[in-house]
């Protein structure tokens, strides 16, 4: 129905291959984009639902599990003719409380009072059209996206005053990108640019050297999950202190929920599953975080064996019920929604689901000091392990 024609129209370039023939897109076409006023976005192509090739089933499977990562679904049909694939799309929308954007294709085929009932009308393969389209795209976007979505809870601007300072503690290790630092280092000072507070960043071996030769204290310690244990020990009590880790948790997902998660390590017991959840897939080196590090930390905290399944990327398991614990990574390659799909999905199996930073400083017995800047998650926390 052109959805693929739709988005290289909006990107304007030729993202997704096009073709008369049924079921050309196959597997989900990502496009990054920045559409100011809204800032950074991905489009997301997707095989259609009404695909009667021989794949069809497979390609709907993927299709559908993008409703676990859309914001927005932009519903595309041609002119007035709406079948039983577009009340579909509708009803899982509605049922999810995603909004959705309808937008009339080949609108030059029909009547003005065929298509009224979509705000945007359009003919995909008119290039001469593509600023009037996006300008209305970009119009719908504005009024069904919540205000959460344009103006996002800040990472860690609300832990320091205008005029401040965080402490930023980076490790350059094996794991450390070469020749620049990794998003939620990034974001995190981007943040406190954004909130007029200012940056010190330093490596692990140089933190408390730092701290001594400042005039003022800083407002926030925040470390690198795999630290944690060493900027606790270097950190005074009242200097507060976190990880990138949980800061992620909190803007990406549920802190409080992944706080209570963290309360049930403590119950592992020996042979039980426990599931680690990649947002993205990498080359795993010798000593990796969430494939090396966190479950041998988890066994030796538990002090019984375990067993580990790693997903990596989009990937999760449909058989959750078989775990006893969700460990999920910071999320920084995932959207909010993609995060809370998870988590209730975990909580509809009734598997507890903790994130890396929060497991990491449970199992180095340091949970309650890196959680103090955050009293709600911290008292939830407390509860459950009550």
């Amino acid at each position: 129905m052109g959805k693929s024609s739709f988005l290289n129209l909006i990107a304007g370039q030729e993202v997704s291959i096009v073709s008369e023939q049924a079921g050309t897109t196959t597997d989900v076409v990502e496009k990054p984009m920045e559409l100011l006023p809204i800032g950074p976005v991905v489009f997301l192509d997707t095989a259609g639902l009404d695909d009667t090739t021989a794949l069809g089933e497979k390609r709907i499977g993927k299709t559908e599990k993008v409703f676990d990562r859309a914001d927005v679904i932009v519903l595309l049909h041609e002119g007035n003719q709406t079948t039983e694939f577009e009340k579909r799309v509708e009803e899982k929308a509605k049922a999810k409380s995603i909004p959705l954007i309808k937008v009339a294709n080949k609108a030059d085929l029909f009547s003005v009072g065929a298509t009224s009932m979509s705000p945007i009308r359009c003919n995909s393969t008119d290039l001469a059209s593509r600023e009037n389209v996006l300008a209305a795209l970009k119009a719908e976007l504005l009024r069904v996206c919540p205000d959460e979505f344009i103006t996002p809870p800040p990472l860690m601007g609300d832990l320091v005053k205008p005029g401040g300072l965080a402490m930023l503690i980076v490790p350059i290790d094996l794991q450390a990108p070469k020749g620049r630092l990794i998003l939620p280092q990034v974001s995190t000072i981007r943040d406190a640019l954004d909130n007029d507070a200012a940056t010190l960043v330093c490596k692990e071996r140089e933190y408390a050297h730092m701290l001594n030769i400042l005039r003022q204290k800083p407002d926030v310690a925040i470390c690198d999950s795999q630290m944690v244990l060493k900027m606790v020990a270097d950190t005074p009590p009242d200097i507060p202190c976190t990880t990138f880790s949980i800061l992620f948790a909190r803007l990406k997902g549920d802190l409080r929920k992944f706080a209570m998660g963290a309360a049930a390590i403590d119950q592992l017991e020996p042979g039980d599953k426990v599931l680690i959840a990649e947002s993205c897939s990498h080359h795993a080196l010798e000593d990796d975080i969430g494939r090396v590090k966190i479950p041998r930390w988890l066994r030796q905290y538990v002090g019984v064996d375990v067993q580990i399944d790693v997903y990596s990327g989009r990937d999760f398991p449909d058989n959750l019920s078989e775990y006893k614990l969700a460990v999920q990574c910071g999320g920084c390659m995932q959207n909010r929604r993609e995060v809370l799909s998870r988590i209730e999905k975990c909580e509809s199996a009734g598997v507890p689901i903790t994130n890396y930073g929060m497991c990491i400083a449970q199992t180095q017995g340091v949970l309650k000091r890196v959680l103090s800047p955050f009293p709600a998650a911290l008292d939830a926390y407390e509860k459950e392990r009550k």
